[in-house]
């Protein structure tokens, strides 16, 4: 049986010569790791922490978020991390206000299916922005020989939509039309079922 070194490789029992073994990996690997540095600071792409909402745009961001737009479309749109976009809203989000019984939670933001011909005839009368913007981030979903669109936004914006298209069911001395009364309808359903009208 041969004679094993005692800082031989356990492997193959070849003598191993860690420390400039060791030395040299790590002058190798600090140098790959700068070039890659260096590489992607030349493709336009800066390292480290992406920054924190600015302070003048927190009361935007914080408006934002309560009208219904999500954390990320605000992470996105402002350039920064969803986790300053929750740093920025802390005290808005559910699990914050919960714990203070005189605070009433703030509603969330609630996707729902849209009609076609409920977002159609939305999108030609006068809405307030909040309504508009809910209405212009619809995500639209096509449905055989129509559509739907997805929209998400607070409970109250869902309520004020619905009422704003109730002339769709028929008004005096102008018929409804049965698809447009069926689609409106529909979307009652949908924001009955999904939202509880409160107090």
């Amino acid at each position: 049986m041969p004679r094993r070194w005692e800082n031989s490789c356990p492997h193959c029992g070849a003598e191993c010569h860690s420390e400039g073994s060791l030395a040299a990996a790590g002058e190798l690997q600090r140098e790959l790791t700068y070039d890659g540095l260096r590489a992607a600071e030349a493709n336009g792409s800066k390292g480290g922490r992406r920054p924190a909402v600015p302070a003048a745009q927190t009361d935007a961001v914080r408006t934002a978020y309560l009208e219904g737009r999500s954390i990320a479309a605000l992470a996105r749109d402002h350039g920064v991390s969803r986790g300053a976009i929750r740093t920025a809203v802390a005290d808005l989000l559910p699990e914050h206000t919960a714990g203070d019984p005189g605070v009433p939670a703030p509603e969330l933001p609630v996707a729902l299916d849209m009609p076609g011909k409920v977002a159609d005839y939305l999108r030609t009368t006068e809405l307030e922005p909040a309504e508009r913007a809910a209405l212009d981030q619809g995500v639209t979903v096509r449905r055989g020989q129509g559509y739907t669109l997805r929209v998400s936004a607070v409970p109250a914006v869902h309520r004020v939509l619905l009422a704003r298209c109730q002339p769709l069911d028929g008004v005096q001395g102008a018929p409804a039309v049965p698809a447009q009364r069926k689609a409106r309808r529909e979307y009652q359903n949908r924001v009955s079922a999904l939202i509880p009208t409160g107090p």
